[in-house]
């Protein structure tokens, strides 16, 4: 039975995660029997074992471990640089700007306390692109090179199904080709959902992609979503100057998978930083027609309309499954309610030896979770088993300080009727961060109440996007905050509050 596969997680706390995994002997899928003589071609055997749609992270990984297991693969990526989304105009650029940005900021605000005296500070908006875009180049090249290092096809172009087996490309340098495969992996990533009534320009009314590639600082912006990119992107701009007021749907920042006490408190840090906050507010209408560009807004649940005005507008509500132009419709394939393409458990379509791997499925719309699928749908191909925990997939959001979980928050928890055990313990009694002074924020673990078993971290404060990583391993094996609480950790680190936290979930934490 084909189906939408999404995360299970268990009732039972004390039961194992949801893993995609399969014990099954392997079965080849069965090809389709054709004669390339009867196409034109001179030989019989298919030109292929794997071809792959989109170069993003999904879809590049994929490729390299393909060519690591000696699987006879191309790669067609219609952007012209390999990365996708993720790496030419999302996750790595988007840091490179969150980390420059901090530094200035940083200059301006905080060096005088630590005893650093700087003088005329100025910003150079022109060179802090160039060293993003300087960044992004390097690493498309990086991944140009493993695929020669893997024996991958590298086809610039546009892909679409012909046939069951065959895939026609447009290349963008001109002419046309046809592929014949073994497997196809469609991977082609997702794309900015677009806030009716305003026409994205990536100039005035932007998305990330726009956001990222400002030539100068907007007095004011607004950014309609109130989660992680809206979040990440307003930081950047509200950093190098900008007005910055975040007009989000719902009741919290973060999005729903934040844990409500996690984001209160980035709130709170955001706000002193000077971002400004319309929680439970609905954009109705937007005018781009004058100097500035104004938007209607109005309480979620109905009251007094307000005009807000803005020079650059970041819509950031959420992205899409990017299927377009795919021919699906050549091979009768079909998407859900939400534009994902249907897959079962090893990410086979109907077809099965089409698979889908990344945002054009299910899931959440995270580059590692891509990483993950695309290891583990080539492991399926050529082993017959795959692995992929998504109850251990972590988020990250980089603002400053960090925001990182996994696993299950709170209003979940309660969602399930599972009785759970609280922990935290806040940076400010944490003798790394005081020594840094940086500390804002706090380290908490949520456990089960029987069996101690971890159900999930929550952190907010410095370097929590790399502290996050041993939760994570928490979680993937099984772990007891007393577990963690008993691991042994260095002093002084940020890490010592990762203990704590773990500490004060299963007893009572030592410097708090």
């Amino acid at each position: 039975m084909i189906r939408t596969l999404l995360p299970r997680v268990a009732s039972k706390p004390a039961s194992r995660p949801f893993i995609a995994s399969s014990s099954h002997a392997f079965q080849q899928p069965r090809y389709y029997l054709f004669s390339r003589r009867d196409r034109g071609y001179a030989t019989e055997a298919p030109e292929h074992d794997l071809v792959i749609i989109g170069g993003g992270v999904a879809g590049y990984v994929a490729a390299i471990k393909a060519g690591q297991e000696g699987l006879k693969v191309a790669c067609i990526e219609k952007r012209g640089a390999l990365g996708g989304t993720c790496l030419n105009v999302g996750c790595i650029p988007s840091k490179s700007l969150l980390n420059n940005s901090h530094m200035y900021h940083q200059i301006l605000h905080d060096t005088k306390k630590r005893g650093i005296e700087v003088g005329d500070v100025k910003l150079n908006l022109k060179q802090m692109m160039a060293a993003k875009d300087t960044s992004v180049q390097g690493l498309t090249k990086g991944v140009e090179f493993l695929f020669k290092k893997n024996n991958v096809e590298y086809i610039p172009g546009t892909g679409a199904f012909s046939g069951e087996h065959e895939v026609k490309v447009n290349k963008i340098d001109g002419g046309e080709a046809t592929l014949l495969a073994k497997n196809i992996l469609i991977a082609t990533g997702s794309e900015a959902t677009p806030f009716p009534g305003l026409t994205i320009d990536e100039k005035r009314v932007v998305t990330s992609t726009g956001a990222i590639n400002l030539q100068e600082v907007p007095k004011k912006m607004v950014v309609i979503g109130g989660g992680i990119i809206g979040l990440e992107m307003g930081s950047v701009w509200s950093r190098l100057g900008s007005d910055v007021t975040v007009v989000e749907f719902l009741g919290q920042i973060g999005g729903p998978g934040m844990d409500a006490e996690i984001s209160k408190t980035t709130q709170k840090i955001l706000g002193k930083q000077g971002m400004k906050f319309k929680l439970g507010t609905k954009v109705l209408s937007g005018d781009d027609s004058g100097e500035t560009i104004k938007l209607e807004v109005e309480a979620a649940k109905g009251g007094k309309k307000e005009t807000l005005d803005a020079d650059v507008v970041l819509v950031a509500i959420g992205r899409r499954p990017y299927t377009a132009g795919l021919g699906l419709e050549n091979i009768g394939l079909d998407v859900d309610n939400k534009g994902r393409l249907v897959i079962d458990e090893q990410y086979r379509t109907k077809h099965p030896h089409i698979r889908v791997i990344g945002d054009c499925t299910f899931g959440p719309m995270l580059a590692h979770k891509a990483e993950e699928e695309a290891v583990a749908a080539i492991e399926y191909i050529t082993k017959g088993q795959g692995h992929v925990n998504y109850g251990a997939i972590p988020s990250v959001m980089y603002t400053h300080p960090e925001v990182a979980w996994v696993g299950q928050n709170e209003a979940e928890l309660k969602e399930q009727g599972i009785k759970y055990r609280l922990g935290s313990f806040p940076f400010s009694a944490n003798s790394r961060a005081k020594t840094n002074l940086e500390t804002e924020g706090l380290v908490k673990f949520i456990s089960d109440a029987e069996t101690d078993r971890i159900l999930g971290i929550h952190i907010v404060g410095p370097n929590a996007g790399e502290m996050i990583a041993e939760g994570v391993l928490a979680i993937e094996y099984g772990a007891s905050s007393e577990d963690v609480a008993r691991t042994s950790h260095a002093h002084p680190t940020l890490a010592e509050a990762f203990k704590e936290a773990a500490m004060a979930t299963y007893s009572k934490a030592i410097h708090y």
